[in-house]
């Protein structure tokens, strides 16, 4: 269903010339409060015409003008480059289609900037969305985030305003699976006190007695059974893993036999029977802190805890204390709360636990793709298009 949306919607997508067709391809907080009002302006439209596809692109046809960046719809960005801006050839793309605006712009010029603003990218939880900012922005219809989570956004509060929310589910799921399966395997084989070890100044020789354990034929307990979930069930395959999950819907029978997964009605029985346990949830409050004393006590003392999820999933008090007392061997998390850490939090003094800064999209391929994916939902919103990743609120 999302291929054969996102690729009617390659029919809408205005091309400059010589620009490559966006979507064909995809297809395979330190945050700041901004409030300030803005007068009311008409809505504007796009309307451009196509020629037919050849040699997978599309080209402008001979009658057709080339659209001034001031005549497309704008889209309101933090800033780009920088410490907290959208990456320069990220910037590139939205340029293709949009009249990007940043922060500093639309601060500087409110009443005329909010006349052009439709759209919001939000790239690494930025810019803040809060309720004067969108009192600002009268012509708003999409907010375009770039990722799969939204606990950043108050979708309730945007829906309100009459504005759609869009992610990029598609984009996430393969590195993301990646850096759990990399998490699991670095930790399991502690490959990071390893090279610590390696790379010392006071290292002398290796120690014989050493030793970290096999993922091969171990049990992985995964926890959000979802796409991503599911892409790292497909991996663990490979390795000859025992696969539990534990899902608010059970998967198709045919789904699970082709990863061999097994499903736990129960996460305290996952928890029980797991040797890693993976954390792959959506934070809501029902997630939240969904991992605490009482679950870290059931897990096997043996077992490696990895979170690639978000880190108020896991009570952060509860698995320091764990980790100290050896409830359970390890843990390994791309995510924590907050992020980063504060630099004396008991967490980054253990041995045995590695925290990596939340880079579980953090591809060359991935943010490329989250930005594609995101162009194209938000031109599916300007153009009454069906929208390939919207995202409701509940």
């Amino acid at each position: 269903m999302f291929r054969s949306k996102a690729l009617n919607l390659l029919k809408l997508i205005p091309l400059m010339s010589g620009q490559s067709n966006l979507a064909y391809k995809f297809i395979h907080p330190i945050t700041a409060s901004h409030g300030h009002r803005c007068h009311r302006s008409v809505i504007y439209k796009q309307r451009y015409r196509m020629c037919p596809r050849s040699a997978g692109r599309r080209t402008i046809s001979a009658g057709t003008k080339v659209m001034a960046e001031e005549e497309l719809p704008g889209v309101l960005i933090l800033d780009i480059g920088g410490t907290h801006g959208v990456l320069e050839d990220l910037a590139a793309l939205l340029k293709k289609h949009f009249h990007l605006i940043t922060m500093k712009e639309f601060l500087g010029n409110k009443e005329e900037m909010s006349k052009k603003i439709q759209s919001v990218f939000v790239f690494e939880c930025r810019p803040t969305i809060d309720r004067e900012l969108l009192e600002s922005l009268p012509n708003l219809k999409v907010i375009g985030n770039s990722g799969v989570g939204v606990d950043h956004l108050d979708l309730k509060m945007i829906s309100s305003f009459g504005v759609k929310v869009t992610n990029t589910p598609h984009a996430v799921a393969d590195p993301t699976a990646d850096i759990g399966m990399a998490l699991m395997l670095a930790s399991a084989r502690r490959l990071v006190e390893g090279c610590r070890i390696a790379v010392s100044p006071d290292t002398k020789y290796f120690a014989v007695d050493w030793l970290g354990v096999e993922v091969t034929r171990a049990t992985l307990g995964i926890i959000g059974m979802g796409s991503i979930g599911y892409k790292v069930a497909q991996r663990a395959r490979a390795f000859n893993m025992r696969i539990l999950y534990h899902n608010r819907n059970q998967r198709r029978k045919e789904e699970e036999e082709a990863v061999g997964a097994h499903y736990c009605a129960k996460m305290e029985d996952l928890l029980q029977q797991s040797d890693f346990v993976m954390l792959i949830v959506n934070l809501t409050p029902e997630t939240h802190k969904l991992i605490g004393k009482k679950e870290l006590g059931l897990m096997k003392p043996t077992a490696i805890l990895i979170n690639i999820s978000r880190g108020a999933v896991i009570d952060q008090d509860a698995l320091t204390e764990a980790l100290q007392n050896k409830v359970i061997r390890a843990a390994a998390l791309d995510v924590t709360y907050p992020e980063p850490l504060p630099r004396d939090h008991p967490l980054l003094n253990l041995n045995n636990v590695i925290i990596t800064p939340h880079i579980g999209t953090a591809t060359v391929q991935a943010i490329h793709m989250m930005a594609e994916e995101a162009i194209a939902n938000m031109l599916a919103v300007l153009n009454d298009q069906p929208i390939p990743s919207e995202v409701f609120p509940k």
